[in-house]
């Protein structure tokens, strides 16, 4: 899992921009580490967020940012409201943190294949029809890609927190334990 960023090739925006996506989903990957899907479903604080509800909503986020842009989005069913979405932050059935992170990695690779295929980050798409923008307004592909980045790595704190609620455990320290490796 990334930790640590590499200067960009001169010139290689997307490639930067793709890299600080991917240490932002590292941060979420390394909270998972060790942990049971019951323990991942944990709510540790006044919150009602969890590691595995995280890890399921940063994965619909990115897939439903990556649907506008690439304009696959479903629309939604007659009367629906955003307040209407369910279960975006809680895993149901047989949804478990192995098959969220095997479904985010695949959203993660159309995200980069998108990306990489675009003539270039200065396309647009339409933003969705919610309150929170403003009406008919487009954004470009550097805009969904900065989206994303802040999106994923206001979650990864959020995870940070919350493991070391669950169990004192720190992402460094995480990913030293994972490589077999002594921390502190």
């Amino acid at each position: 899992m990334v930790v640590h960023v590499d200067p960009e090739a001169r010139g290689d925006e997307r490639g930067a921009l793709l890299a600080f996506l991917e240490a932002e989903r590292g941060g979420i990957r390394r909270a998972l580490l060790g942990l049971s899907d019951q323990a991942a479903a944990t709510r540790p604080s006044a919150s009602e967020l969890s590691l595995s509800g995280l890890l399921k909503h940063v994965r619909l986020t990115e897939q439903s940012w990556l649907e506008r842009a690439t304009g696959t989005a479903p629309e939604p069913a007659e009367g629906e409201t955003y307040a209407d979405q369910e279960h975006g932050y809680e895993l149901v059935g047989e949804e478990t943190v192995a098959s969220e992170l095997a479904a985010w990695e695949a959203v993660a690779r159309r995200t980069e294949e998108f990306i990489h295929a675009a003539d270039t980050l200065d396309a647009t798409f339409a933003l969705p029809d919610a309150p929170w923008f403003p009406p008919g307004q487009r954004v470009s592909l550097r805009w969904l890609l900065l989206r994303l980045i802040t999106e994923t790595a206001r979650h990864a704190g959020h995870a940070d927190i919350i493991r070391e609620s669950l169990d004192g455990a720190v992402a460094f320290e995480l990913v030293a334990k994972e490589r077999g490796e002594e921390w502190g």
